[in-house]
């Protein structure tokens, strides 16, 4: 048994009932229960469509993601998260890089490394080095002027975690970055790089070893044994090429508004909707939701 999530974007609501029914029909499907009116609906089949892809690619086009699943396992006990451009709307680098003037040098450089280009190591360490002088205080100016969360990340963490699963952020980005991001929305831990400073100014290094594509399949490995859960209760979420590994081996991995070289290779694309996604093709309802637990 699978069951066929239809959704969009919470804030552009899209999934009309008959676009519901029309594909539930054609693929003779269960009948269909709403998640959230207008945003969200679910239906089970007893086989994978062939033509699941091509469906899928037509309703990109209404603005409307489609992710089909097995119907066993789907509500997980832990969650595995990127920080930059998923947790958050930005690149923590991106935006350091802009304060030190040399923000186009270094997107450019992000783009490539994300997109699976360039070594990831290799191309953090050239962009770290681009921040050599910086003021370390400037780090706490771009927590606080630059760097927004990503819409439905509050529900997200506050609704699984009020459902007993477990919250692990990990990033290649940085340590200074993740802490606060990881206790704003309520993460239990945060693994990322760290930014060495030296009389007060970054010295163009990180701390080795570098926390990259390896270092997340490593968190995923590390958590769940240490939780005693299976790697298949893990729904892991990111957008980029150093988050592959971990995606791949998750229960239930989503590229979340990914670049096209990811996106490829994952069987769960998300690219309309926000966080809250990743709650629906849980099969959590939005009555469900809670964000009592944020501190956002």
């Amino acid at each position: 048994m699978y069951i066929a999530t239809l959704l969009c974007n919470p804030a552009k609501p899209c999934v009309e009932p008959a676009l519901v029914e029309s594909l539930r029909n054609a693929w003779g499907g269960s009948e269909a229960l709403w998640l959230a009116p207008d945003v969200a609906a679910e239906f089970s089949v007893t086989a994978m469509p062939e033509n699941q892809w091509q469906v899928w690619e037509d309703l990109q086009g209404l603005g409307v993601d489609l992710v089909l699943q097995p119907a066993a396992n789907r509500r997980k006990k832990m969650l595995l998260a990127d920080m930059d451009s998923t947790m958050i709307q930005q690149e923590c680098i991106d935006e350091l890089a802009e304060e030190a003037g040399v923000g186009a040098r270094v997107k450019d450089i992000t783009a490539r490394a994300m997109n699976g280009e360039l070594d990831f190591n290799g191309a953090l360490t050239e962009r770290v080095s681009l921040l050599k002088g910086l003021p370390e205080t400037v780090i706490g100016d771009v927590l606080d002027n630059r760097i927004t969360l990503m819409p439905g990340g509050p529900a997200l963490l506050s609704t699984m975690k009020a459902d007993g699963a477990y919250a692990a952020l990990v990033s290649g980005g940085f340590t200074a970055f993740t802490a606060r991001v990881a206790a704003t929305l309520g993460f239990d831990e945060n693994r990322a790089n760290t930014l060495l400073v030296a009389d007060g100014k970054l010295t163009g290094e990180a701390a080795r070893p570098i926390l990259g594509r390896e270092a997340k399949v490593e968190a995923l490995e590390q958590i769940s044994a240490r939780l005693g859960i299976s790697e298949a209760d893990v729904i892991a979420v990111g957008d980029g090429a150093n988050d592959l590994g971990m995606l791949l081996r998750a229960g239930a991995g989503v590229a979340l508004h990914a670049k096209p070289a990811v996106a490829a290779q994952c069987e769960i694309r998300i690219n309309h909707g926000d966080l809250t996604a990743l709650l629906y093709i849980q099969g959590y309802a939005q009555d469900d939701f809670s964000q009592n637990n944020s501190k956002d």
